[in-house]
């Protein structure tokens, strides 16, 4: 039993050779636009060296950040988390799914995956969550894995000469717990 396996997916740590990966995705410029801002264009060499620089880094302040693969070994995503605070029991993270593998539940596990392991092996007790308000599939995403929306900061996002909003979902490890879509 592997706790960083489920039935799609498999999350492990960053390597150097996935600098080629991560530099593919950066091309898409409308997975950059859902996740953060459209980023200018990096090298192929930058991003290896970033890579190589973050998976020698020691585990620090519960962030991490985690490769997600398919059944078959791919990369599909990543997932990392942030703004971790162990006093109040607090963590936030970004995903991302490659464009060809979205909606075949790979970011749903992922997510509950990270979850389980911050509510039952870290003693974490809640998980925030921002969503651009334009990324439709994010927000159904997490409204179906049981987050309660919890806030909208308005005209925090910008791409394509438009602002937009963020809204806030969160989900508690009590809801986690009595939710039926947990591993």
């Amino acid at each position: 039993m592997n706790f960083w396996q489920g039935k799609k997916v498999r999350l492990r740590g960053v390597e150097p050779s996935d600098a080629e990966t991560f530099f593919r995705w950066n091309l898409d410029s409308e997975m950059g636009r859902q996740m953060d801002f459209l980023w200018p264009p990096i090298s192929l060499a930058q991003i290896t060296e970033q890579l190589t620089a973050e998976a020698q880094q020691k585990l620090e302040r519960d962030e991490f950040r985690w490769i997600i693969e398919d059944a078959a070994g791919a990369a599909v995503g990543s997932i990392k988390s942030h703004h971790c605070n162990a006093r109040t029991g607090t963590f936030s993270y970004g995903i991302n799914i490659a464009p060809e593998h979205q909606r075949h539940g790979y970011a749903s596990e992922a997510i509950l995956l990270v979850v389980k392991y911050y509510f039952e092996e870290l003693r974490y007790q809640k998980v925030t969550v921002g969503v651009f308000a334009p990324n439709a599939a994010s927000i159904a995403l997490h409204e179906q894995l049981g987050f309660q929306p919890e806030g909208t900061l308005r005209r925090m996002g910008f791409t394509r000469g438009a602002h937009f909003d963020l809204h806030y979902y969160g989900l508690t490890r009590e809801e986690w717990a009595a939710s039926p879509l947990k591993f």
